[in-house]
């Protein structure tokens, strides 16, 4: 169960910022002795300040985004682990500036490698919209989420990740938001659980997209 908290400012002409909570709660769901079913669940909780302008405040709900991935329980014989499957737009925003007010769809796939005490691979979605609010832009966006993450002894964990998402709808541009973080395993009596910091930096983002360095912390309840 990973929680994030994002913090990003000199957003748009007005210099705005924006403050989220990430709920993204993980459950592998077995399908037989051969295949798993994975959920992936993103809820993010928003408070944001002049991000389209002179635009005022905002806070609620914004669009929910539900991945679904197919796998095999086994490992292949180069060490992939892998799934695919749909990934599903859900326009459960509460206010019209946090959220596409559209409905979408598509495929959405995963792959990793586990070498000792590294991990990298891709994780990579493309949604279209369908139906929605018809005043509203068309949804038509590629995500790319590249990583890699180091595991020391003492269960220290150091990771790069790039979220990037290109928008094919008008100009067609990029956001790409480079993570630098540190992680820890702890346990509290019986419960595991991860609190980590990262450095977030766009590299590139929309004209009305954030600008600089931004901030992300987490925290995951690992349950076995």
């Amino acid at each position: 169960m990973p929680i994030q908290y994002n913090y990003d400012h000199n957003i748009g002409p007005a210099d705005g910022s924006r403050s989220s909570i990430i709920l993204q709660p993980v459950v592998p769901i077995s399908l037989n002795d051969d295949w798993n079913m994975i959920s992936r669940t993103i809820v993010p909780i928003v408070s944001q300040k002049n991000i389209a302008g002179a635009s005022g405040e905002q806070s609620g709900l914004g669009d929910t985004v539900q991945s679904l991935f197919f796998g095999p329980k086994a490992v292949t014989s180069a060490g992939v682990t892998w799934g695919v499957g749909p990934v599903f737009l859900v326009p459960t925003a509460t206010d019209k500036l946090l959220g596409t007010e559209k409905w979408g769809a598509g495929p959405t796939g995963v792959a990793l490698v586990q070498d000792g005490p590294l991990t990298y691979g891709a994780l990579a979605n493309h949604i279209w919209s369908f139906a929605g609010e018809n005043s509203r832009n068309d949804v038509n966006s590629t995500f790319i989420q590249p990583f890699v993450a180091y595991i020391t002894p003492s269960k220290t964990t150091f990771s790069v990740n790039i979220e990037s998402t290109y928008d094919w709808t008008g100009k067609g541009q990029w956001s790409v938001p480079v993570h630098l973080g540190v992680s820890q395993l702890l346990k509290v009596g019986n419960q595991p659980l991860q609190v980590g910091l990262a450095a977030r930096y766009w590299a590139e983002s929309p004209d009305n997209g954030p600008k600089g360095w931004g901030l992300r912390s987490t925290f995951t309840l690992l349950f076995p």
